[in-house]
């Protein structure tokens, strides 16, 4: 839809953009909601710039240039298989206009504006903006140095992102795109501005302006060269690729290739010997690397590194070098921890030296295990010997051992268990417990953190190989590196803590009891929340994770601290929900509540209030702030407290139950499993209270059913709550509404018949049919339309009852259709009749035929359906899961037994029929099968 612009909408607009900088909520929500309400319609951007523009008020004009830079910042980028959110004039009337309004306006709203460029620019330059740099070059001749720093600040914002991109082909092409039209004129503009500082040498003001020129033009200088310093250039860039190709050819054309490898082999070494440790160098010498490890592990070419000398040599001459802790990555493991932990702990280290280094050791090992080991154990001795004669000075030779015994040990390793294979010439015990362990039990846990981190590391890598006992001895010491100043060290610690308790024993349960950690129990705790105090790590997801993992194994053993435990999670939620930022941190963190409520609330129900009482307050603020990343959680916490109470509904939930079928909230995708549990949690435990205090909300309910069933995506969340209002709502609070929820499905299944709309449908239709009894659903059926009921029996129930999957689900059918073929008197005398015997084929069938789990190729990718704009994924809590619930549980334990008995009650009133309409239809296989029911009930028919 598009808004006129017209000075009534501008005026609208002003209106709410006052509103939204009011200090009371109930005024300024309402305005943010009405201005997110209107972002989609074509031309609001352009009254938002008109606006910045034309208005004379200034408060106005910058708030206005705020919102316009959030919108961009929203919207602007394209998402594949996402509607496009700012139609295509406004982008092309946009990019026309606001290079020149931002150098008209005024600095606080130019910076604004600035921003708004470089956001546009990280997505539409150079493609779709050719003309950008001409217009900013162009601008340099003003003179006029407002205009000038404009220029200079918005091509700063647009180009430091060079410094960290990732070398590629298009990045290079971009940046001579830029230097061809900028390095001059930038040059020009730079000498020009120091020939001014001259002039105007006793001018401080003058002075004040031309330097921030300079210094934004010396930020500018270091962005475009920035690729030159520290990468590769496009030679080594091309010699990497090449080996690159060879490797490949190496693998997949063995025969063709298998004379020219020896002269590839002979190359590749001598760069490898001749290339420097510069960081330039890294991606080149890791590919060629990676070559010869990919080479050494063929048969083919096991001659080539046969002789003792040639594996003496490449230990010495590649694989050590490319071990050793250089420079570069100590700064790493110092200035970028978050980086580092990223690439060592999650396996993005594909590119490093060490990496491949390690890649040649596992590669060679292949062949020559026992030589290779032997030349190794040299070097891991020598590197030790090393080390102990001058520790503070000689740490990286420990580093590179350890290293070196890591990659010589390791045959095979997963992400989620560590090394599962390992070389049997290695004693990885003795090394553990003479070499690891020492540094450990250091009392200073800030002394050598590499080395810790190296030796944590160890213990994450072989938790499998390494017996119990040596284990239990660590976690102590890794409780105590929980106060390590190093990120990288009490990271290491607290993931390595989270791995151990996930370790499962030879009886599938974990391999350290509650038994056994309970010793450590306050202080283990004490130091996890501590870390999160500890600079750089207030949301450190390896941190909360270990959290979590503590809860989920100690259980009882923590109660004692529950009510301090959950006062900190508390603190921590409230503090991270005023910008959440780390999707981990905060879904381990949900984890961590969820069971903080289940274990205190198993052995103590009561204490839901308690829980209830700490939490509410930060979910109120959370709801009401709209922090659309945590309201699914939020949902699913307050499920689990819900579900908790055992008798009736507390007036604190029944207060937001109104609140929860709005349909803002049921627009967000990610909302509705978490909003769907909730609306069952409230149907489960008051459906009398909502039946009569709150049954005007009622068709409130059903709308929501109504929105759930009409959209592929979510129609199984429809039927969820569909079922919900069946099972527990008293009838004749639904009886008005009965027939229009069966028109809609009926409208849907015209519509739309997909395979998991017709499973949902049958699993519904059986309930109701348990529920209300069988001729009320063929009542239901036939009043809508005459004879429907058979052709729901003979198009859907007889023919797809085969697809319905889950074991509760099936229970719920087999007692549908068992009630349909019992207790329907039209299945017995009308022309319903002919459908029994199929209806009864069907229902064995589904008691002992595999499931039929075919769907059509045309529903393949049913569930990719647009979504409006960006959407917070959902996602599920397992410690706030919800129990298995089985509706027919109580009445029935064996379906097959439940049939056999419902036909002998049925056969004592009808003597005679049911055993000649089972005998002459029921094909063979299927009349034995339920001969044998009948047998196991002791019943026969008459």
């Amino acid at each position: 839809m598009a808004m006129e612009l017209s000075d009534a909408n501008l005026q609208t607009l002003t209106e709410y953009l006052k509103k939204t900088l009011d200090p009371d909520p109930a005024i300024r929500r309402p305005a943010e909601k009405f201005l997110e309400s209107v972002e989609g319609n074509q031309n609001y951007p352009l009254l938002l710039l008109t606006l910045l523009e034309k208005s004379q008020d200034n408060v106005i004009k910058v708030c206005a240039s705020v919102t316009f830079k959030n919108y961009i910042k929203r919207n602007w980028r394209i998402v594949e298989d996402e509607p496009n959110k700012i139609c295509e004039a406004d982008r092309v009337a946009i990019k026309a206009n606001i290079v020149h309004l931002m150098l008209s306006s005024p600095e606080q709203i130019q910076k604004q504006l600035s921003d708004a460029i470089s956001i546009i620019g990280r997505e539409d330059f150079p493609q779709k903006w050719p003309d950008l740099l001409t217009e900013m070059v162009n601008r340099f001749q003003s003179g006029d140095f407002h205009v000038i720093n404009g220029v200079l600040r918005t091509a700063h914002s647009l180009f430091k992102r060079y410094r960290h991109e990732f070398k590629s082909n298009e990045l290079w092409t971009e940046i001579k795109l830029v230097l061809d039209a900028f390095a001059l004129p930038l040059t020009n503009l730079f000498k020009a501005t120091i020939e001014l500082c001259s002039t105007h040498a006793n001018d401080a003001s003058a002075l004040r302006i031309l330097f921030s020129s300079l210094i934004l033009i010396s930020k500018l200088f270091y962005s475009l060269n920035f690729q030159d310093e520290e990468e590769a250039g496009l030679l080594e860039l091309l010699k990497s690729q090449i080996c690159d190709n060879a490797a490949l050819y190496a693998q997949k054309y063995d025969e063709e290739f298998q004379r020219y490898l020896p002269r590839f082999v002979t190359a590749i070494w001598n760069l490898l010997v001749t290339t420097g440790q510069e960081v330039k160098y890294d991606l080149l010498v890791s590919n060629a690397i990676q070559f010869l490890a990919s080479v050494c592990e063929r048969p083919h070419y096991k001659n080539l590194f046969e002789d003792q000398n040639t594996l003496t040599s490449i230990c010495e001459k590649v694989i050590v070098p490319n071990m050793e802790f250089r420079a570069a990555d100590e700064e790493a493991f110092e200035d970028n921890s978050e980086e580092y932990i990223r690439r060592d702990l999650e396996g993005s280290d594909i590119d490093t030296r060490r990496r491949a280094a390690c890649d040649l050791v596992r590669g060679l090992c292949k062949f020559f295990e026992g030589p290779v080991t032997g030349i190794f154990s040299g070097y891991v001795n020598s590197m030790l010997q090393e080390y102990a004669k001058n520790p503070s000075v000689n740490w990286k030779h420990k580093d590179a051992a350890i290293y070196l015994v890591t990659s010589l040990a390791s045959k095979a390793q997963t992400q989620k268990h560590g090394i599962t294979q390992a070389n049997e010439l290695v004693n990885l015990t003795e090394f553990f417990v003479n070499h690891i362990l020492p540094d450990l039990k250091s009392a200073n846990v800030n002394e050598f953190p590499v080395l810790k981190a190296d030796g944590i590391k160890y213990i994450m890598i072989f938790r499998n190989q390494v017996p119990k006992e040596h284990l239990l001895v660590s976690i102590p010491l890794l409780i105590n590196h929980l106060q390590a100043e190093s990120i990288v060290v009490h990271t290491y610690a607290a993931h390595a803590l989270e791995r151990l308790f996930t370790m499962r024993g030879p009886n599938s349960a974990t391999l350290f009891t509650a038994a056994e950690i309970a010793p450590f129990v306050e202080i283990l705790l004490t130091n996890l929340f501590k870390a999160l105090t500890l600079p750089g790590s207030s949301e450190n997801e390896y941190i909360m994770k270990a959290i979590m993992r503590s809860f989920s194994l100690l259980q009882e053993a923590i109660i004692p601290y529950i009510p301090t435990l959950i006062t900190q999670l508390t603190q921590k939620l409230l503090a991270v929900s005023k910008n959440p930022s780390k999707p981990h941190f905060n879904h381990y963190m949900f984890e961590a509540i969820c069971l903080s409520i289940r274990i205190t609330c198993k052995s103590n129900p009561a204490a839901v209030v308690n829980f209830e009482e700490a939490l509410f307050l930060v979910f109120t603020e959370i709801l009401q702030n709209d922090v659309q990343e945590f309201i699914p959680y939020v949902f699913q916490v307050m499920s689990l407290l819900l579900e908790t109470h055992k008798n009736d509904i507390p007036s604190s939930y029944m207060a937001l139950f109104p609140h929860l079928l709005q349909p803002v909230l049921w627009e967000r995708t990610g909302n509705i499993p978490a909003l769907v549990r909730l609306l069952q949690a409230f149907l489960e435990r008051g459906s009398n209270t909502i039946a009569s205090a709150a049954a005007d909300k009622i068709p409130g309910l059903l709308g929501v059913f109504q929105k759930l069933i009409a959209s592929k995506a979510n129609d199984h969340q429809g039927f969820y709550l569909l079922n919900s209002i069946i099972e527990h709502m008293p009838p004749e609070s639904v009886d008005q509404y009965r027939k229009q929820i069966f028109i809609l499905l009926f409208q849907r299944l015209q519509n739309s018949k997909t395979t998991k709309f017709i499973k949902s449908f049958l699993v519904f239709i059986n309930l109701y049919c348990i529920k209300y009894g069988a001729l009320a659903l063929q009542e239901i059926f036939d009043g809508i339309q005459p004879k429907m009921f058979g052709m729901v029996l003979e198009k859907i129930i007889i023919p797809e009852i085969q697809k319905v999957s889950g074991n509760v689900e099936k229970k719920i059918c087999a007692v549908g259709i068992t009630k349909l073929l019992t207790e329907c008197p039209p299945m017995m005398d009308t022309e319903y009749t002919k459908l029994w015997t199929p209806l009864l084929q069907s229902l064995i069938g589904l008691f002992e035929l595999p499931e039929d789990d075919t769907i059509p190729d045309e529903e393949h990718f049913i569930d990719i359906e647009d979504t409006p704009g960006y959407q917070t994924a959902f996602s599920q809590l397992a410690f706030a899961g919800k129990k298995e619930h089985d509706p027919v549980g109580q009445m029935v334990n064996n379906p097959k037994i439940h049939l056999a008995q419902s036909l002998h009650k049925l056969s004592t009133a009808c003597p005679g029929r049911v055993p000649s309409m089972v005998s002459t239809s029921l094909n063979a296989e299927a009349l034995q099968y339920l001969q044998g029911y009948l047998q196991a009930a002791s019943v026969t028919l008459l």
